[in-house]
């Protein structure tokens, strides 16, 4: 991404980070009722944080983004940062309150990655729209708390 282009899209999310946080994690315009996340990821040249919404899909302990761009052939620049340091910061409104957290990041492949941007694209036809419209697979990125426990371990450990 040139500086041109980094400097557009800063303009264009700065007004959204601010009502996200005036408003808890609400907000109007293109983003009306959607899950927000602000996602707070480091230059992947610059060492720059840089923070941006992104719409977010539950699943269990784990936050997913989709690098969908808004369906633009190139991936979002903040998934080339996070693909070079996958320590995150979260931020989560619920209306009341703002939770931020840091999380690690990770890219998910194969039937994962199809399942759960399937399951996005029934919720949210627009992310069908954009995928149908590209050559690139959209990354589907499972954020999760720092510290918490992979399903598998925190199941593991129950049965112990």
């Amino acid at each position: 991404m040139t500086d041109e282009q980094q400097a557009t899209a800063t303009d264009w999310n700065r007004p959204i980070i601010e009502e996200f946080r005036a408003n808890a994690g609400k907000v109007g315009g293109p983003f009306e009722g959607s899950l927000l996340v602000l996602l707070t990821t480091t230059g992947a040249r610059t060492g720059r944080r840089r923070t941006n919404p992104a719409i977010y899909l539950r699943d269990g302990e784990r936050i997913l983004v989709f690098a969908s761009n808004a369906g633009a052939p190139a991936n979002p620049a903040w998934y080339h940062n996070l693909l070079a340091n996958p320590e995150v910061t979260v931020e989560i409104g619920d209306g009341a309150r703002v939770e931020t957290y840091t999380a690690t990041a990770a890219v998910l492949r194969g039937e994962e990655r199809d399942r759960l941007y399937a399951h996005q694209a029934r919720l949210v036809p627009a992310f069908a729209d954009y995928q149908a419209g590209l050559s690139r697979a959209i990354p589907v990125v499972a954020l999760r708390r720092s510290g918490a426990a992979p399903d598998s371990a925190r199941a593991q450990a129950a049965g112990e």
